[in-house]
Order: C-alpha cells, then sequence, then structure tokens
C-alpha cells in the first residue's frame, strides 16, 4: 500500500500549474493559453486477518479499497493578440466557480447580521 500511494504521489507532483493553465496554442497569429479550475483527489484502503480487537470475531478478514476522481471547469483563456493580452472569461464556468462562494458569503453575512443585532 505504501508503493502505491509513493507513486501516486510522484504521479501528481508536477500537476499544479499544468492543471490551471492548458499549453499555449497560435490560432490565425493569435496566442490563446486556456485557464480552468482543477481539483482532484484519490482514496486507498487496506485490510487485514483475524479480527483480534474487532468487535465482531469470525477469525477470517480480508479487506480492499481504492477511488479517485477529478473535476476540470474551464475558466477561459488569455488572448495574446498584437502585443495585447487580456483574459476572455467563460461565463458558465465562472458562474460554477462563483456560485459556491457567493452562497456562502451570504451565509455569512446572515450571520453577522443576527450577532450585531442582538
Amino acid at each position: 500500500m505504501a508503493d502505491l500511494v509513493l507513486e501516486l504521489a510522484q504521479t501528481v507532483a508536477g500537476v499544479g500549474v499544468k492543471t490551471s493553465y492548458g499549453e499555449p496554442v497560435d490560432i490565425d497569429g493569435t496566442k490563446v493559453v486556456p485557464v480552468a479550475l482543477g481539483y482532484y483527489g484519490f482514496g486507498g484502503g487496506s485490510g487485514t486477518g483475524d479480527g483480534v480487537g474487532s468487535k465482531e470475531i469470525h477469525g477470517q478478514g480480508s479487506g480492499s479499497g481504492g477511488g479517485g476522481g477529478g473535476v476540470s471547469i474551464p475558466l477561459g483563456a488569455y488572448v495574446g493578440r498584437g502585443g495585447d493580452v487580456r483574459f476572455e472569461p467563460n461565463i458558465i464556468g465562472m458562474i460554477l466557480v462563483a456560485t459556491p462562494l457567493v452562497w456562502v458569503t451570504g451565509k455569512a453575512l446572515r450571520w453577522v447580521i443576527r450577532a450585531l443585532k442582538h
């Protein structure tokens, strides 16, 4: 199991910026760098034998585990034309990212306002 964890760590160690910014693409003389919000997660597991120390003692045992997943939400792209670089957002991606932030901010403000009233 420890080897699997080390192997996963080595595989994802250099992902950081590559998850957020794609490779630059040249389209008709315009340089485009895609930008995304990406995150991922992994799980694990193990098992043992005879059930000693557990509430249910059956004299047997086994185990397994696993799991993993990830999400990438395209936020937009940096577009460079004639020495000028600007960010062109993907409106749907920005709404997907902003919705939880706005919800949490609204809840926090509600709690603060209630606390100030009392």
